[in-house]
C-alpha cells in the first residue's frame, strides 16, 4: 500500500514553472489576421459542467464510456447506473434521449471511441424545456462540428493494450467530413471500433459456520466490433434553417466465458447484436428579432438487440432473448423576448411522444409495453440588478400500458405538474450564488422492465428485469457557489418517492439479480472542486492573487471532493467519500503531461450494496502534443497503472459477497489529423465576421 502512494505523489508532484500550452481552436483566416476562440478544460455554469473532451488528451484516448468514468464527481457502477454528485443521470446524445440503459448503454459506450465526441454537459438543474422524465440529471454526448466554409476533413485513430492472462488490442478509427456553402451544410463521420477485454467475476457466499463457499467464479474473454455513421444536412432560406439527421450503429458483441461454483462447471459462449437507428428533422424558424426562435422537430428512433447463450459442454442452446424498441417523438419550441424587470425571456413549448418496447423469449413474445407521454412547458426568465430569476412549469400525462405472456402490467395513467424555479445572485461577473428546485419524474427502462436475461447466467447466477416496475418521483433540492468557471462548493439533496434500484436476493445457492421500487430515498450530496495553481507553492498567495490567468494556461491541480449518503427507511446506511486529482503541466518541448486519480473511500452504502473496495480507482498518465501548426495531435496514454480498479460489494441482507475485475490497465496511443483541404467550387462568405450566430452553429441540430 505504501508504494501505491508514492507512485500516485511522484505522479502530482512538480516543481516546474510556467504556462500551460493554450486550448485554441482557429475560427478563420482574414489576410494576416487569425481569429482564434479559446476552449476551456471544464467550463462551471449555473445549470451545467461542460467537460472538452475534443482537446484533452486523457479523456478522448479509449472509449466514451472510459472516458465518463474519470470525470470528477461521476460513478458508473454495473448494480446502481449512472450517478453524479448523487444525481441519476439520464443519458442524452446530441440533445436527443438515447432510452436506452444498463448493459445495452455500457455496450453503446464502449464501442464509440472519444474522440468522436467534442463535449460533454452534464446538466445538473435541467429546466422545464427538458423533459420531466430526465430524473435528476441529464449527461448530454455532443459529437456535432462546427460547420466550415469550405471542405474539412479530421482523421483520428486510436490503438490500446492490456497484459494479464495474455495481450488484448483494441483499436478505433473514424473520419469526419463537413462543409458549408451558401446553399447548404453537411456533415458526415464514420467509424469502427474492435475492442478485445476481459471480465473476472466472482459472488461467494458466507456461511452459517463462517467458512466462504463459491457460489460463481467466471472468466469472460469478449470481443466487440463497433460501426457507426453519423450524418447531417442543412439548408438555409433566408432567416430559417433545416436540418436533416440520420444516425446507425451496429454493435456485434461474442464472449466466451468458463465458469465454476457449487455444484456446477459450465463453458459457455454468448453473442450479443445491437442495431440502433436515429433520424431527426428540425425546422427552425427565425424573425427580424433576433431573440424570438421557433422550432419544430420530428424524431424516429429504433433499438434492435439479438442476445444468444449456447452451453458448449451440453452443445444445447441456453438462452435465446430479443428486444424491438421504437421511439417516436415531436416537439414545438418557442421563446421570445419580454420587458419583465431589468430584461426577461419567455420559453412555452409542446411534445408528444410514444415509445413501443417488444420482447420475446424463443420466439414466444412475453412483454408488450407501451408508453404514450403528451407534455407541455412555460418557463419565465428575468434579471434584476444583480439577481436572476427562473420559474417554469411542466405539465405531463402519461398512459402507460401493456401484457406479460401471463398478465396484464400495472397500468400508470397520471397527469402532473413539474415545478422548477432558480434564483441566482451575482456577486461579481463569473462568481454566483445560486438556490434551485426542481420536480422530476423516471420512467422505468425497458432495460429495466426486460423479463429475459440478456447478460449471462449459468446455474447459480440468474438476471432479469422486472415489468411491473413503476415509475419514480423527484423532488431536487441544490444550493451552489461558483467562480471563474472552475472553483465551486454546493450541496444538493434528491428525495425521490418510488425509486427503482437494483437489488441481489439469495435463495440457497441460487443468486437473483433484479430491479424493484423502494418507498422512498433520500440523497445527499457535498461536493468541492478548486484549482490550484503551483505557482502558489513557488511565489506564494500575495504574489499568485496578483496575476490575471486562466487555469487552462498554467501549471495547475485540480482537486474535487464529494461526500454521499443514501438515507434508505429501515436501514442503516454510511456515507462514502469520493476523490479526483487532475494535474496539468506543461513540459519542454510543448509537450502536455496530465496525470489524474481518482478514488472513494468503502464501506459506505450505494443503495442496497455496500462497497468493500474504491469505486473506479484508478491513476491515469498521459503525453501530448501537437504538430505541424496544430493540424496533428497526438498523445500516449497510460491507465489505471496501479491495477487497482476493481469491484468489490456486500449486498444489504444477503450473505454473499460480489466481486469484478476488468482488463482496466491499458497502454496506447491516440491521433487526430486536420487533413489539409479546400474546397474551392464552395461559395466563401468574404466578410465571416459580420454573420450571425446560426452560420456559426453546429450541423447537427440540438
Amino acid at each position: 500500500m505504501k508504494i501505491k502512494y508514492i507512485v500516485i505523489a511522484i505522479s502530482f508532484v512538480s516543481i516546474h514553472k510556467g504556462f500551460a500550452q493554450e486550448v485554441k481552436e482557429k475560427v478563420t483566416e482574414l489576410k494576416e489576421v487569425t481569429i482564434t476562440k479559446e476552449k476551456k478544460a471544464v467550463e462551471q455554469k449555473a445549470d451545467r459542467t461542460i467537460f472538452d473532451f475534443a482537446g484533452q488528451a486523457h479523456l478522448n484516448s479509449g472509449s466514451v464510456l472510459e472516458g465518463l468514468r474519470k470525470l470528477p464527481g461521476l460513478i458508473i457502477s454495473e448494480v446502481a447506473g449512472m450517478m453524479y454528485q448523487g444525481k441519476q443521470l439520464d443519458v442524452f446524445m446530441d440533445g436527443r434521449p438515447l432510452n436506452i440503459s444498463s448493459n445495452e448503454l455500457n455496450a453503446f459506450l464502449e464501442g464509440m471511441p472519444a474522440n468522436a465526441v467534442e463535449k460533454i454537459e452534464i446538466i445538473t438543474q435541467p429546466g422545464a424545456e427538458f423533459p420531466a422524465t430526465s430524473g435528476g440529471a441529464i449527461v448530454n454526448i455532443i459529437t456535432s462540428r462546427k460547420a466550415k466554409k469550405y471542405m474539412s476533413a479530421t482523421y483520428s485513430s486510436g490503438a490500446n493494450f492490456t497484459s494479464y492472462d495474455k495481450v488484448r488490442a483494441r483499436f478505433n478509427n473514424s473520419l469526419l467530413l463537413n462543409a458549408k456553402n451558401s446553399l447548404f451544410g453537411w456533415q458526415l463521420n464514420l467509424g469502427q471500433s474492435y475492442r478485445e477485454s476481459a471480465l473476472w467475476s466472482n459472488i461467494t457466499k458466507k456461511e452459517i459456520d463462517n467458512t466462504t463457499s463459491i457460489l460463481s467464479d467466471t472468466d469472460a474473454d469478449r470481443v466487440s466490433r463497433n460501426n457507426f455513421i453519423k450524418s447531417a444536412i442543412t439548408f438555409d432560406f433566408k432567416k430559417d434553417r433545416l436540418l436533416l439527421n440520420y444516425d446507425v450503429n451496429f454493435n456485434n458483441t461474442s464472449a466466451d466465458t468458463e465458469g465454476f461454483g457449487a455444484g456446477f462447471q459450465s463453458v459457455d459462449a454468448s453473442k450479443t447484436k445491437t442495431l440502433r437507428q436515429d433520424a431527426v428533422a428540425t425546422y427552425q424558424k427565425r424573425f427580424d428579432d433576433k431573440n424570438k426562435k421557433l422550432d419544430f422537430r420530428l424524431n424516429f428512433a429504433q433499438n434492435d438487440v439479438d442476445f444468444n447463450l449456447d452451453s458448449r459442454l451440453f452443445n444445447t442452446n441456453v438462452l435465446d432473448n430479443t428486444s424491438k424498441q421504437d421511439y417516436i417523438n415531436f416537439k414545438i419550441d418557442y421563446s421570445q423576448a419580454l420587458k419583465l424587470l431589468d430584461e426577461g425571456k419567455m420559453s412555452v413549448g409542446t411534445l408528444v411522444d410514444e415509445l413501443s418496447f417488444e420482447t420475446q423469449n424463443f420466439g414466444l413474445t412475453n412483454l408488450d409495453y407501451t408508453r404514450r407521454t403528451v407534455a407541455g412547458y412555460l418557463e419565465f426568465q428575468t434579471k434584476y440588478k444583480k439577481l436572476d430569476f427562473i420559474l417554469g412549469t411542466r405539465a405531463e400525462d402519461y398512459n402507460i400500458t401493456g401484457n406479460t405472456d401471463t398478465a396484464a402490467l400495472i397500468p400508470f395513467k397520471q397527469f402532473r405538474f413539474f415545478p422548477n424555479a432558480t434564483v441566482q445572485y451575482n456577486f461579481a461577473p463569473q462568481i454566483l450564488f445560486n438556490v434551485n428546485y426542481n420536480k422530476k419524474i423516471s420512467l422505468p427502462t425497458t432495460s429495466s422492465l426486460n423479463p429475459n436475461n440478456t447478460n449471462y447466467q449459468n446455474p447459480n447466477i440468474e438476471y432479469t428485469g422486472n415489468p411491473q416496475l413503476q415509475p419514480t418521483i423527484f423532488d431536487n433540492y441544490e444550493v451552489k457557489i461558483s467562480a471563474f468557471d472552475y472553483a465551486f462548493i454546493g450541496y444538493n439533496v434528491s428525495v425521490a418517492k418510488n425509486q427503482v434500484i437494483n437489488r441481489v436476493f439469495v435463495n440457497n445457492n441460487q443468486v437473483t439479480n433484479t430491479n424493484i421500487n423502494v418507498n422512498e430515498i433520500k440523497i445527499h450530496n457535498f461536493n468541492i472542486g478548486m484549482p490550484l495553481p503551483y505557482m502558489l507553492f513557488t511565489k506564494g498567495l500575495k504574489e499568485t492573487m496578483k496575476f490575471d490567468f486562466n487555469p487552462d494556461k498554467i501549471n495547475f491541480l485540480y482537486l474535487y471532493a464529494g461526500y454521499q449518503m443514501h438515507q434508505i427507511p429501515n436501514l442503516d446506511t454510511r456515507g462514502f467519500w469520493m476523490f479526483n486529482l487532475m494535474s496539468q503541466i506543461v513540459l519542454p518541448k510543448e509537450v502536455k503531461f496530465v496525470a489524474t486519480y481518482n478514488t472513494t473511500t468503502t464501506r459506505g452504502n450505494y443503495f442496497y450494496f455496500v462497497s468493500t473496495q474504491p469505486f473506479n480507482e484508478s491513476l491515469d498518465l498521459s503525453f501530448s502534443k501537437k504538430f505541424f501548426k496544430d493540424q496533428l495531435s497526438v498523445s500516449l496514454n497510460f491507465d489505471d497503472i496501479l491495477n487497482s480498479n476493481r469491484q468489490g460489494l456486500t449486498a444489504v441482507g444477503t450473505p454473499v459477497l460480489i466481486g469484478s475485475k476488468y482488463d482496466t490497465r491499458r497502454f496506447g496511443f491516440t491521433l487526430n489529423y486536420k487533413i489539409p483541404t479546400k474546397n474551392k467550387l464552395a461559395k466563401e462568405d468574404p466578410n465571416l465576421l459580420n454573420k450571425e450566430n446560426k452560420e456559426e452553429g453546429t450541423v447537427i441540430g440540438n
